[in-house]
């Protein structure tokens, strides 16, 4: 029964994938917003609050009975390009209410109208707006999903090198890191990946860049030290195209000291965790997200 499930699910996505308009931003825009959106619509049990950080969008998500002294600072995945809290209000609401804390999902600003390292500086000024509003760093964590799961990583770097305040720890989901499109996974997952798009990359990429290097610091941070950064569980299907995104991630940030967990689900693809709903697994990855904030965010100094 399980396996029918995935197998559906896969399904679906690989009809959606081929169906898809990669080539037209603003048109895949409005059809991930309409396909994704009207399925992540408020959930009982949470309490749902916009908010706005300088000009940019937000929302406030507190499953009740939550901690509110302590936030998940989330940045939405979905190239650069498309995307909203409101396309990953489920997934951060399952997280957040695993872990007993509320979250806040920004709307930062989405490429091709605005270039790196604009949710760079999105994600810092969400970072700081906490802090500004009463939250120690050691009560935040970061997470992020595909490209969301980029800022998060990227955020870090340079937070770490401004010598600002780090959040507690991080949790990244099928995080996007290298924009070189060199690895092995990225040319040998083509053909088995159920969502993403291969002959998409080059070109959200060239939206995202513009005339940066895709080795640039806060874009491919696997390139550049890891050091010091704080703990970071990593979730990953084995069939996605960023599959080693993650896994030389890991390895790298291992090797300079960093306190890295990596989960490699086999047959899963890129964020299955959104698919709680359906899939039991995600729903249990979702609850080992949880778990690890937990840790964290309650150790003792």
């Amino acid at each position: 029964m399980l396996g029918i499930r995935l197998f559906l699910v896969k399904k679906v996505l690989r009809r959606v994938k081929n169906n898809a308009k990669y080539t037209d931003i603003l048109k895949a825009r409005r059809g991930f917003e309409h396909l994704v959106g009207h399925r992540n619509k408020p959930l009982k049990g949470f309490k749902y609050e916009a908010t706005v950080i300088g000009e940019m969008k937000a929302e406030w998500i507190t499953p009740d009975g939550a901690d509110e002294k302590k936030v998940l600072l989330y940045f939405h995945g979905g190239g650069y390009a498309v995307g909203s809290p409101n396309t990953h209000r489920g997934l951060i609401s399952q997280i957040a209410k695993n872990a007993g804390i509320k979250a806040l999902a920004i709307d930062y600003r989405l490429a091709p109208e605005n270039k790196y390292p604009a949710p760079i500086e999105d994600a810092v000024a969400a970072f700081q707006f906490l802090l500004g509003h009463g939250y120690r760093a050691k009560d935040i964590c970061f997470g992020g999903d595909s490209a969301g799961g980029g800022v998060n990583i990227g955020t870090l770097c340079y937070l770490r090198d401004n010598n600002l305040p780090l959040p507690k720890c991080a949790i990244a989901l099928s995080p996007w890191l290298d924009l070189t499109l060199t690895s092995n996974a990225y040319r040998d997952n083509r053909h088995i990946d159920p969502m993403l798009t291969h002959e998409a990359f080059p070109l959200w990429i060239k939206n995202y860049l513009g005339d940066a290097d895709s080795k640039s610091p806060y874009a491919s941070p696997i390139f550049h030290s890891l050091k010091d950064l704080p703990p970071v569980m990593i979730q990953v299907g084995e069939e996605e195209l960023l599959l080693d995104d993650s896994t030389t991630f890991a390895t790298k940030a291992k090797s300079e000291g960093v306190d890295v967990r990596i989960e490699v689900y086999p047959k899963k693809f890129h964020v299955f965790n959104a698919f709680w709903q359906v899939l039991p697994k995600a729903r249990e990855a979702n609850k080992k997200l949880g778990e690890f904030l937990k840790s964290q965010l309650y150790a003792q100094a």
